[in-house]
């Protein structure tokens, strides 16, 4: 076994550096299943979210980059299923973790249908700035969500898919509902920072939250020194795990919600063990999104009840991972791809 560790020593370094033993490939390849799990609703432009699921000694690990992530990146990902497989997760400080629902793209007519399926709800993200939708698309979906809950707290995500004039533009009028946050408006760390500073400038009252230039970005913390944002989304598969994931969230000194990335129940209780160890958890997190699935690997699982999910350990079902098992040839994809993710994690070693 080679050396391996998903904490590094400074930000800006890779997580694979230190501490922890990477496993061999022969047995990450022993151990995988690959999934692929109908999808409610079409969320990232999907309606089959396919993921490779990994038994290691002290629990499930789940590796998921997106088909379109390079090996670069989806080695992180790799490190935080090796972590939550091999290494386990830090002690908790609570035991429930309060999350939002998550409304997709969709028509305004079908909000009530997608909120339906989270029960009581306090907070909301609302996906806005699609493809082929425009800003009254937006506003419609956005009015709808405050329509069926006038107290919730709403957040909207554009995924970076506004420039700056489109970002000032929709802002000003969706913060007529009152929004929480505003995650990733426009795509790079200047374009946050302005956005920022003229909605302030404005009196309009929406926070910054900074998601794909924490996640994305070889150094994390960059968003934090450059005052580009007021909170950060913190996502631990993309940031290598949860323990790296504590790391960047102390050092950037901003409040910080946790995400996920469309993950499996396996991969969702890595983002509740981030949660349940931060010292602070201002907001509710956005670790309800199994509920967007028709599918899962577990019999129990994590998805939001009474506002908050309950931390517990899952274990994937057999039956179910042989239900929903891939077809031979995207099977064979997947393995490649953990072959070819796991080189570039051991030639860091």
């Amino acid at each position: 076994m080679g050396t391996f560790s998903p904490r590094p020593d400074g930000p800006g370094r890779h997580p694979e550096k230190s501490g922890q033993q990477l496993p061999e490939l022969g047995e990450l390849l022993a151990s995988a299943h690959v999934v692929s799990l109908p999808m409610r609703v079409k969320f990232r432009g999907i309606l089959q979210r396919e993921a490779l699921l990994l038994e290691g000694p002290v629990g499930w690990g789940e590796f998921c980059p997106f088909p379109d992530y390079g090996d670069a990146e989806a080695s992180r990902w790799l490190a935080a299923a090796i972590e939550a497989g091999w290494s386990g997760f830090p002690a908790p400080l609570r035991d429930t973790i309060p999350v939002n629902a998550t409304v997709p793209a969709v028509p305004a007519h079908r909000v009530p249908e997608i909120l339906a399926r989270f029960g009581r709800v306090d907070a909301v993200k609302v996906k806005v700035a699609e493809s082929g939708q425009n800003l009254d698309d937006d506003a419609a979906r956005v009015s709808a969500v405050r329509e069926a809950l006038p107290d919730a707290a709403i957040r909207v995500d554009a995924n970076g898919g506004w420039d700056l004039p489109e970002a000032l533009t929709a802002l000003k009028r969706l913060a007529a509902v009152g929004l929480e946050y505003a995650e990733q408006p426009v795509p790079d760390i200047p374009g946050l920072a302005e956005v920022r500073r003229q909605l302030r400038a404005a009196g309009v009252p929406v926070l910054i939250a900074a998601d794909e230039s924490v996640r994305k970005e070889e150094d994390p913390l960059k968003v934090a020194r450059a005052g580009a944002a007021d909170l950060i989304v913190v996502k631990v598969a993309p940031l290598g795990g949860v323990a790296r994931a504590l790391d960047i969230v102390a050092q950037a000194g901003l409040p910080a919600v946790v995400s996920s990335a469309l993950d499996t129940s396996v991969g969702i209780r890595a983002g509740l063990a981030l949660a349940a160890a931060l010292p602070e958890l201002p907001y509710a997190c956005g670790l309800g999104t199994v509920s967007l699935l028709a599918a899962d690997v577990t019999r129990d699982s994590l998805v939001p009840d009474d506002g908050g999910i309950r931390l517990r350990e899952v274990r994937a079902d057999p039956n179910l991972l042989a239900e929903y098992a891939s077809a031979p040839e995207r099977r064979d994809w997947w393995l490649d791809r953990l072959r070819r993710v796991h080189a570039v994690l051991a030639s860091r070693r």
